[in-house]
């Protein structure tokens, strides 16, 4: 073989061998790839995270109407403490609801004192008390809540004190037997509904996560 032929072989694999190494290290762009950003992109990127950011708490309008005492007070309410959020707050106040209820009906307080203000609990307390000098005794199942709605919100903020109104409407059977264990209020087979009003207070950024029961109402 000439030596022209060889020279030419040699030099076409090194650059082979080129072509090849540089697409290992830069890999390759297909039709679908973005170009390189630009600054004024980057910029606009940036401008319009700022405008979401700076929008309306949907956590917070779709409880209350924007720019409303109760949206305001509900602000505040995160700003004292950012863990705060009112549809995680509705929820479980939700099930504060028929945990509460259901001790209170069936007598049995003491699981639910740490959830109920002294006033609260006194009140509780001397029904149930009352039912059983009478010899009476509570029957009761929960079905579930067909609506909850928040009512009022209210922040102190020299205190940190938060206080919410929530309105439940409850379903459940319910009935009372006295002493012989005839039904003398309520049926077994009937489900009750009953509309309530609790108001739930709670000093914001503190370690204790509980809001207490502070009012009832209908």
């Amino acid at each position: 073989m000439d030596m022209p032929i060889i020279q030419l072989l040699v030099l076409a694999g090194i650059a082979i061998f080129l072509i090849l190494r540089l697409r290992s290290v830069l890999g390759t762009r297909d039709g679908f790839e973005r170009p390189p950003v630009s600054h004024s992109e980057d910029e606009d990127r940036r401008n319009s995270f700022e405008v979401i950011d700076g929008g309306p708490d949907h956590d917070i309008i779709d409880h209350a109407a924007e720019g409303s005492p109760m949206a305001d007070a509900l602000s505040a309410i995160k700003r004292a403490d950012n863990s705060f959020n009112v549809g995680e707050f509705l929820g479980g106040a939700r099930g504060a609801y028929e945990m509460i209820l259901m001790a209170f009906e069936n007598g049995e307080l003491d699981d639910v004192v740490p959830y109920l203000s002294p006033e609260v609990y006194e009140a509780f307390a001397e029904v149930v008390d009352e039912r059983e000098k009478q010899g009476l005794k509570v029957e009761a199942t929960f079905v579930g809540v067909s609506d909850t709605k928040l009512i009022a919100a209210e922040f102190d903020q020299a205190s940190g004190e938060a206080d919410i109104t929530v309105r439940f409407s409850g379903e459940f059977t319910y009935v009372v037997r006295n002493a012989e264990g005839e039904i003398v209020e309520g049926s077994t087979s009937e489900i009750k509904r009953q509309r309530d009003t609790w108001t739930f207070s709670r000093k914001m950024g503190t370690d204790d996560p509980n809001w207490l029961l502070v009012a009832t109402g209908e």
